[in-house]
């Protein structure tokens, strides 16, 4: 520095030129101050199911199935939300359309609650999850898990990539049943008169019998070695099965509305019994011979089967969004 001028700092010529210094370690520093926020209660779990609230998709027992999507996702999330409690018709409705939406609301709310119990496998007779409070709303009755994203995100991500038809074949390897999704709706007058017919064949079934029990005693007599093992479940098979044949034909007649939920529970006792009685054309066979009788056994094999579908039909309802 020459003597007689004046000394000029570094920062006194950065204010002077209007240079602002650059704060280098709190830049480098400040991307990894956004750290990344994981949603929270990503899962709910309920029942054996688990639920994805983003992508909507369902799992069962560890198996995916087919995705909840659009309006009944939306009812599902907010009865999940309030457990317990009831959730009216006007706040769903609030949800799911805005205020200046003209819709037939009563309709398609009904809809779509049917399609969310169809994909839980649920009844509105007798629920396990949403349970109907008549003239007001809706309730989640079960036990509501919430997990976070970060404890199960693995299992889902994984199931997004494959198509979801493999896990529903899965599915269907492990029951005989006829899934309650799959099958077609059905008028209910004609499901109620196709019952009744077979009910009115297993009574007719069960009182011929017991009419004709002394023929039938000498035809096992003949035909076996102990007919006693034979004879004596006959009639007491018969026995059992003429009320509960009367009160599943009343029921259907007069329209009662809890019959599917009370045959289904019925559904294992009954299949025994039908399946015993399946091989009655064999009592038969001087009359109608072996042909006849193994081709009538064969067709008796599937009525129990029927009976279940029938009424799953005829709970069902088309779908008009």
């Amino acid at each position: 520095m020459w003597p007689g001028t004046a000394y000029i700092s570094p920062e006194m010529l950065a204010v002077k030129c209007n240079i602002h210094p650059v704060d280098t370690r709190h830049s480098a520093e400040e991307p990894q101050n956004v750290p990344e926020s994981p949603i929270q209660n990503r899962f709910f779990r309920f029942g054996t199911y688990e639920l994805d609230i983003v992508s909507g998709e369902l799992r069962k027992d560890g198996k995916t199935r087919p995705r909840i999507q659009g309006q009944p996702l939306e009812i599902l999330l907010d009865l999940l939300d309030h457990p317990g409690e009831v959730v009216t018709r006007e706040e769903l409705r609030q949800r799911l359309w805005p205020a200046d939406t003209f819709v037939d609301y009563d309709h398609s709310l009904n809809t779509a609650v049917n399609k969310l119990r169809e994909a839980l496998n649920d009844s509105a007779d007798n629920p396990r999850f949403i349970q109907t409070i008549p003239r007001r709303g809706y309730r989640f009755v079960a036990p509501v898990e919430k997990i976070a994203g970060a404890t199960t995100s693995a299992k889902p991500e994984t199931a997004r990539n494959p198509s979801p038809v493999p896990p529903v074949d899965n599915e269907a390897h492990t029951t005989m049943l006829s899934d309650p999704r799959e099958l077609p709706p059905a008028s209910r007058p004609v499901v109620r008169f196709l019952f009744s017919l077979i009910q009115v064949m297993y009574f007719c079934f069960y009182v011929i019998s017991l009419a004709s029990v002394h023929r039938v005693d000498e035809f096992l007599s003949r035909e076996l070695h102990h007919p006693a093992w034979v004879f004596i479940p006959l009639l007491v098979t018969a026995s059992i099965g003429i009320p509960i044949r009367l009160y599943l034909l009343s029921a259907a007649l007069f329209g009662y509305s809890g019959l599917t939920s009370r045959f289904l529970k019925l559904f294992p006792v009954l299949f025994l019994l039908d399946e015993l009685w399946a091989l009655s054309p064999f009592l038969a066979i001087d009359q109608i011979g072996a042909g006849m009788a193994l081709a009538v056994t064969a067709a008796l094999l599937y009525v129990p089967f029927s009976q279940r579908s029938l009424l799953l039909m005829g709970e069902k309802r088309p779908t008009h969004v």
